[in-house]
């Protein structure tokens, strides 16, 4: 059996306010075991025996969709994904002194390099980004309510559903599940 991490996009934002225990819930209807969510943003941890992890997201996404209502991306990572990306350090350490957010955004898949470009232009004395397989690191240096930069931007800029997460969010649960 593979542990799987899935960041679930639209949920408990935007309107679309789904208990824990529901997500839980729908998950094991779907045949998976060992279901658990990690803070009340979208995170389920599962087990199952598939490995096409394409398949697994659409499986999820259309049985969320059917289930809760509404669409829901999915963004699968096994915990050997979670750990590199948790100890990922994209930016020079003079950048991460002033930092005040360090996120990750989940991709579908690695961008394309005209759309990695794109989003480089957006950078700026605020937001510094860093595109490394199917994440893309985020350093904010003001609270992120106070940068221009967002989710739909990233999805606009790079052709393709997102969601994000503090990097802190990561780290804990890598180490809740080591």
């Amino acid at each position: 059996m593979q542990r799987y991490f899935a960041f679930l996009r639209a949920v408990n934002v935007g309107g679309h306010t789904v208990k824990m225990e529901v997500l839980r819930l729908q998950f094991e209807a779907l045949g998976f075991s060992k279901v658990e969510t990690f803070i009340a943003s979208g995170n389920v941890i599962f087990e199952s025996n598939l490995t096409d992890t394409l398949a697994l997201e659409s499986k999820i996404e259309a049985g969320l969709n059917s289930g809760l209502g509404f669409s829901i991306s999915v963004f699968l990572r096994t915990f050997n994904e979670l750990t590199a990306i948790a100890a990922c350090q994209p930016f020079s350490v003079q950048d991460f002194a002033h930092a005040t957010a360090f996120n990750v955004a989940f991709l579908v898949q690695a961008p394309e390099n005209a759309w990695v470009e794109r989003l480089n232009l957006l950078q700026n004395e605020i937001d510094q980004f860093k595109v490394i397989g199917r994440e893309v690191y985020w350093l904010c240096q003001v609270r992120q309510s106070e940068s221009k930069f967002s989710n739909g931007v990233l999805e606009k800029t790079l052709h393709q559903p997102t969601t994000i997460r503090q990097m802190t969010t990561i780290q804990r649960m890598v180490e809740k599940y080591k």
